[in-house]
């Protein structure tokens, strides 16, 4: 296998968000998300929940 495929990107770019991956697992991420187009959304929307997230908690502190 060349790559991580699609179930695999979408495991370490979860696991990114609590640790640091190695630098095989970042590179490996970074060239599928170059052949691939659904795991890029999924980064993009993973990143808008986390803002809409982050604001309301402030929103709710106020």
């Amino acid at each position: 296998m060349l790559g991580p495929n699609c179930r695999e990107v979408t495991r370490r770019v979860l696991l990114a968000e609590e640790t640091r991956l190695s630098l095989r697992e970042r590179l490996g991420v970074r060239f599928h998300m170059l052949i691939c187009k659904a795991c890029p959304t999924f980064a993009e929307q993973l990143a808008l929940m986390r803002r809409a997230s982050a604001r309301w908690r402030r929103y709710s502190e106020e």
